[in-house]
């Protein structure tokens, strides 16, 4: 063994030598290693049954047999079928139920929860509250409608029972069974499951922004709902983005409250285009039709979250540049 010896003062020795290794650096190609499990099951997934969505959509199939190709067929049946485009309305009204209206309910309760409550009654006790109004979010969408259908049944129903017990017994309706009301009624119970999820959104949002915000704003003598217009939405804005898209496209693609309250129905005033798809796909057997209504609702999909991305992008941006 060889030793080295430093010498210093008295020339005494004082260590062996050690080589110096250069820090370890990674290869930069080495991170798609993790990528590819969750790129294989994204293309197994999602992208594989797509395109095999899409190319049934070209055809006229049964669901058994061979597969006839018919073009675009399909499609300009849709363009000229009253009902697809009835039940794209019907979708615009469960935007504003599920986006639109919890949007705004959620935005004044976090900031209620977050600025009175908390302040007032504790922490533990907006928590709580919180945790209440997220409960649907986590129960399954098929007992909650089969609740709802029990509170909303015409007779022996919770909530005509409730308004007969009051003596407002003239309001009493067939709530899910007539045609005029039955979309109002699914809207409503959409606006009772969806308000969780904004409200868990502020919340987080609003623990980031600057207290002395709200201390300057108070000083200067801003009451609540001052506060809460020129500084609690303006600093949240990037969580009104996400909420506002993300509510929108689960709206869009919303199946299963539909499926078990109404069924599209009565005369399907309560249609949506993907239960309008899972008719023509199971109960027409019109399988290449009901694909080119899921491929065209996909489609319109992706372009609305593709837009909403760049109009928040644009937006962040702009305010970047305005703090520079």
């Amino acid at each position: 063994m060889t030793v080295l010896a430093e010498r210093s003062g008295g020339g005494r020795a004082t260590g062996k030598s050690r080589t110096t290794r250069p820090p370890y650096r990674p290869r930069r190609n080495s991170y798609a290693l993790f990528l590819l499990p969750g790129a294989l099951a994204f293309l197994a997934v999602v992208v594989l049954p797509f395109l095999m969505n899409t190319g049934v959509s070209f055809t006229d199939w049964q669901g058994v047999g061979t597969p006839k190709w018919t073009g675009l067929d399909n499609y300009r049946r849709l363009l000229e079928d009253d009902a697809f485009w009835e039940s794209f309305r019907h979708s615009l009204a469960m935007v504003v139920a599920m986006a639109v209206i919890p949007t705004a309910i959620g935005l004044v309760l976090a900031a209620a929860l977050f600025d009175f409550v908390a302040k007032h009654f504790g922490a533990k006790t907006a928590a709580v509250l919180r945790a209440c109004f997220y409960l649907p979010q986590v129960l399954p969408i098929a007992v909650a409608g089969i609740v709802w259908s029990w509170i909303l049944a015409p007779e022996n129903g919770s909530l005509n029972e409730l308004l007969k017990a009051v003596g407002l017994g003239s309001l009493q309706q067939d709530w899910l069974g007539d045609p005029d009301i039955a979309l109002y009624s699914v809207m409503g119970v959409m606006v009772w499951v969806q308000i969780g999820f904004p409200l868990v959104v502020f919340m987080s949002g609003l623990q980031r922004v600057d207290p002395q915000l709200y201390e300057a704003a108070e000083l200067d003598g801003a009451g609540w709902w001052q506060r809460f217009w020129h500084v609690t939405l303006p600093q949240i804005r990037p969580e009104i983005y996400v909420v506002l898209l993300w509510c929108t496209i689960a709206a869009l693609k919303v199946f299963g409250a539909v499926y078990v309250l109404t069924k599209g129905g009565p005369g399907g005033a309560t249609n949506v285009p993907s239960y309008f798809s899972f008719q023509n796909f199971f109960e027409k057997t019109q399988v290449g039709y009901g694909s080119a209504v899921a491929t065209v609702l996909t489609v319109i999909i992706l372009a609305l979250a593709l837009v909403g991305l760049r109009l928040q992008t644009r937006a962040e941006d702009a305010e970047e540049g305005v703090a520079r």
